[in-house]
């Protein structure tokens, strides 16, 4: 009888606790989820490209040979972006990738180099932060990228959209982002439809820009639902 009434009570206390999450999650993805726009291909699509990254000032951003960054509070990262390579820090962690060639890649644990299997998994984990980290930072200059497919889209407002759906490269290919623009041709925000989230179309605001020393327009916030992702500690610097 104690055992019964011990297991009602833990099943009680479970589904007190789970059944409001489910709920909650119900009534976001009812509110929230969007199919994936079709858009089109074509010269309107790269000119709306163009235009964001002429207001961004690319020619500024692509001479910027160093980014420094904190994700978070969480990841902090030292990026020769001109050498493509990339050190990373987390908790006693550190590792230097080599984005060209990963034989080259090194962790480090509280200063010791470690190798073998866990060397491996931290270098796996640290590529892993590094193109979610970096991508919430420059996000706006890959729309040219390698892979890359952009299309026109008319939005809601009767305003066009960019549509970038990317077919290879970074950890999870196949994701897609619907951005807006401000009147002056100036990134807004963009909806997200990729595989690590439950509910596509969820939308993230990009806003609280920040000038580099090199010039390089990178943000340091961003808005999605009532959840906000902090950049800090932003460096960018050219070398001649």
């Amino acid at each position: 009888m104690k055992t019964k009434k011990t297991f009602k009570i833990i099943t009680s206390v479970i589904v007190f606790l789970t059944l409001p999450s489910i709920l909650f999650f119900v009534f976001m993805f009812f509110k929230y989820n969007e199919d994936l726009p079709q858009g089109k291909q074509g010269p309107k699509a790269d000119e709306l490209a163009y235009n964001m990254l002429e207001a961004l000032d690319f020619e500024a951003y692509k001479n910027t040979d160093y980014i420094e960054w904190t994700f978070k509070n969480l990841h902090h990262y030292k990026w020769e972006k001109s050498k493509n390579s990339c050190s990373v820090f987390w908790k006693e962690y550190r590792v230097d990738l080599d984005l060209n060639n990963k034989s080259l890649n090194k962790a480090y644990i509280h200063g010791f180099k470690i190798e073998g299997e866990i060397g491996e998994d931290l270098t796996t984990k640290a590529l892993s932060y590094f193109n979610n980290d970096s991508f919430w930072l420059v996000a706006p200059y890959k729309v040219f990228d390698h892979g890359t497919e952009r299309r026109l889209v008319e939005l809601k407002n009767g305003e066009d959209g960019l549509l970038i759906t990317y077919t290879s490269g970074g950890t999870t290919p196949g994701d897609s982002y619907l951005w807006s623009f401000e009147n002056n041709g100036m990134p807004k925000s963009f909806k997200m439809w990729t595989s690590i989230l439950p509910i596509q179309g969820l939308e993230s605001s990009w806003s609280h820009w920040t000038t580099t020393e090199s010039g390089a327009k990178l943000p340091t916030y961003h808005n999605i639902l009532f959840l906000g992702i902090e950049l800090t500690n932003i460096k960018g610097t050219k070398y001649n």
